[in-house]
């Protein structure tokens, strides 16, 4: 499970934890209902934000949620999950990226892709997926060409860049693929005067995970010899840091414009947990711009971290997801090893790293920011 909005249970509440994890069993769901249970593994954090921002816009109506049977994620317990054109939408999109990144592993020859055979089967499934992502968009009236067309580009872009290429050309594909994810929710959700803020979110949220991406793997990429962006351009840490700060801060001004419902859950994981998305990335607890590093340009978070293992070829990463799905530590342990990544992953439904909420009242995310009135407690 990837992505990099993962919110720590503390933060959220109570109540925007439950509301969290019906949108992530929802996508799950509705990638097995529409595309069969192999499709499951694609289920990501950041797909549901698609979901979220759907249902954050739309009036509540009966069937947004429904009562799902016992799964092994979530320890045997039923639980309330979301429903609908969101999910849907979620699901469509998970897929279509996830085709991306198995022809990613392909093309590294990753594992046990390194054998032409088992490549071959890869590049099946990636079609396939893409082939599913695109009816299920197109019942939804959303094109994934642009989806495809991204994936399409990234690699010619990578091809020419060198030193001295803006580190912002190479993230442009994933950009423009994420705005036009945002923006139909704004669609589906009948308020078609949000896609405009809502493709501004989506395009810096693109920039944003490809940015933290790059600087996750920069080691494990030095080590294997793979293609990263930050070593490709040039880029050192302070002004990926920059960068990333500044996306956030983006995020942020874009949500303003937003006519939403009910915007809580949305404004926590977007205008909150990405700056912690960004500080677990960094190493660091504060903003990484100049007036606020203390020990130089780059602050005391930019030191070198400990060797990574080497991550897992796509077919052995989903032997390990199975495994972590029937024991139940994708969801229940404190800590768990990525299946494909093997990075260190938090269970969604024990994770903290805040040592709880600044305030107390569990529903604002540490309050550090001005873009709206989240609650009662805070003046964000």
């Amino acid at each position: 499970m990837f992505g990099i909005v993962r919110p720590c249970s503390h933060r959220l509440g109570e109540g925007l934890k439950t509301e969290w994890m019906a949108h992530l069993c929802g996508l799950c769901l509705a990638l097995r209902s529409d595309h069969g249970q192999l499709a499951r593994v694609v289920t990501n954090y950041d797909g549901l934000i698609v979901s979220v921002l759907t249902e954050a816009q739309a009036e509540r109506s009966t069937g947004w949620r429904r009562t799902a049977g016992p799964c092994p994620l979530r320890a045997m317990r039923t639980a309330p999950v979301a429903q609908g054109e969101g999910a849907r939408l979620a699901a469509a999109v998970s897929l279509v990226l996830a085709s991306a990144k198995v022809r990613d592993h392909v093309a590294d020859r990753d594992g046990l892709l390194a054998r032409r055979p088992v490549a071959l089967a890869a590049r099946r499934l990636a079609r396939s997926w893409d082939r599913a992502g695109a009816r299920t968009g197109a019942s939804l009236g959303f094109d994934t060409a642009v989806l495809l067309d991204a994936v399409d580009r990234q690699g010619g872009i990578e091809a020419l860049a060198g030193p001295g290429t803006s580190l912002l050309t190479v993230t442009e594909p994933t950009e423009t693929a994420t705005a036009a994810a945002f923006a139909h929710t704004a669609v589906l959700a009948g308020r078609p005067h949000n896609a405009e803020p809502l493709a501004e979110a989506g395009r810096l949220f693109g920039r944003l995970a490809h940015l933290l991406d790059a600087v996750e793997d920069r080691e494990a990429d030095a080590a294997s010899g793979a293609w990263n962006p930050l070593a490709a351009t040039g880029t050192d840490l302070a002004e990926a840091r920059r960068l990333a700060d500044d996306a956030v801060h983006g995020i942020r001004l874009a949500l303003r414009e937003v006519d939403f419902v009910d915007g809580r859950l949305a404004h926590v994981l977007l205008a909150h947990e990405l700056s912690q998305s960004v500080n677990r990335s960094f190493g660091t607890v504060s903003c990484g711009h100049p007036h606020e590093a203390a020990f130089g340009p780059a602050g005391p978070g930019f030191d070198p971290e400990p060797p990574r293992l080497q991550p897992r070829g796509f077919l052995a990463g989903c032997a390990a997801f199975v495994g972590l799905c029937c024991t139940c530590r994708m969801c229940c342990a404190d800590a768990y090893e990525g299946p494909w990544s093997r990075k260190k992953r938090e269970g969604c439904c024990n994770a903290c790293d805040c040592g709880n909420c600044d305030c107390g009242c569990g529903d604002c995310g540490n309050c550090d920011c001005d873009c709206c009135d989240c609650c009662s407690c805070c003046d964000c």
